[in-house]
């Protein structure tokens, strides 16, 4: 079954062995949220189908489309089952798209990959941080993975450490399974907001994108986000949540962006911070941890004014006055900054 489903055969990414709850799924569609069962004769035994009624039941709660298949049926009519799986696949494709019209599928997607990694030494004395492993796969594939689980598959990466070492490793890969486009900055590290700019041709459109930070890894819904985004109509959408953050941004009761804030050295940022006397009373605002998973309209590259070498934070404060910025809070997902060689072990406790 599986020589069938690898590789995006059925034009979407199966993973096999996956775990979900307490369980274990054969094989798992992500996109669609669709998992296949091959059953052997033991699930013949009383007890056994009673328990996978349960656990069935348990995980369809969550949403998730399952199917099941004896070995019997896989050995002897694999073309049956794989019709079955297709038909599958159209009927849950459809009521996703009439149940959900906000999903992030079909949208692009930048991973900023060109960090030198100074604080991953000493790994980056001879590697990109991109290529860092975390359970047998490299930050960067484990991003595009990501994205993919969303139908999410034209991906620019950025680079400058060691290029050639993250070109060959798409170049061997095959991508991934994504249509990889390498935005080159070798002569000069750009940092994100220049980064940003610099990928623009790649980027361009009339639909927003996404850009990813190369190391973070986390489970954040890329649909949920997206509904946010489409529901509240701001020039740029991005995850936060409450974890502790020596540097964070802080909202308003709205979840728009105020400013920014060094908790170390009180040292603060934005346009909603100070008011000329006699114009009202600071807000209230909450500080909330920047999650580096975010949301552009296109418009974007029309309003920064910024050039060369500089973050995209300092774009983001720049404008937060004249154009509502978002913060959607996604407190209690997986998220680990996979900064330092310490932390992989974190990453690997929870990203499989």
């Amino acid at each position: 079954m599986w020589k069938y489903l690898s590789g995006n055969k059925l034009g979407v990414r199966f993973r096999r062995q996956h775990p979900l709850l307490f369980y274990i799924a054969d094989f798992y569609c992500h996109q669609l949220k669709l998992i296949i069962e091959i059953d052997g004769t033991v699930h013949n035994k009383e007890d056994v189908k009673i328990n996978d009624a349960v656990r069935q039941n348990e995980i369809e709660k969550l949403g998730i489309t399952v199917l099941r298949f004896t070995n019997s049926q896989v050995k002897n009519n694999p073309e049956k089952i794989l019709e079955q799986i297709n038909k599958t696949i159209e009927e849950v494709k459809i009521n996703r798209d009439q149940s959900s019209p906000l999903g992030a599928g079909g949208l692009r997607a930048i991973i900023f990959s060109a960090g030198l990694g100074t604080r991953f030494k000493p790994w980056t004395d001879k590697h990109p941080k991109a290529l860092a492993i975390v359970n047998g796969k490299s930050l960067l594939q484990r991003n595009i993975e990501y994205l993919q689980q969303y139908g999410i598959t034209d991906v620019v990466v950025n680079i400058h450490h060691f290029p050639d070492q993250i070109i060959n490793a798409v170049k061997e890969n095959n991508g991934w399974g994504s249509n990889v486009m390498i935005s080159d900055e070798s002569d000069v590290v750009l940092e994100t907001g220049g980064g940003l700019v610099k990928a623009r041709k790649l980027l361009d459109g009339d639909k927003p994108f996404i850009s990813l930070n190369v190391d973070i890894l986390t489970n954040l819904d890329l649909n949920k986000l997206m509904a946010f985004h489409q529901q509240h109509k701001p020039l740029v959408t991005f995850g936060v949540t409450n974890r502790k953050s020596s540097r964070v941004l802080l909202f308003d009761e709205n979840n728009r962006l105020h400013g920014w804030k060094n908790v170390n050295t009180g040292e603060t940022k934005g346009p909603f911070l100070t008011f000329p006397r006699g114009e009202g009373t600071k807000p209230i605002l909450k500080e909330m941890a920047y999650s580096c998973v975010v949301i552009y309209e296109p418009q974007i590259f029309d309003l920064i004014t910024q050039q060369g070498k500089f973050s995209i934070m300092d774009t983001y404060l720049d404008l937060a006055a004249k154009h509502v910025i978002l913060g959607y809070d996604h407190s209690g997902d997986n998220l680990v900054d996979v900064g330092r060689p310490e932390s992989v072990a974190v990453a690997e406790a929870l990203f499989f």
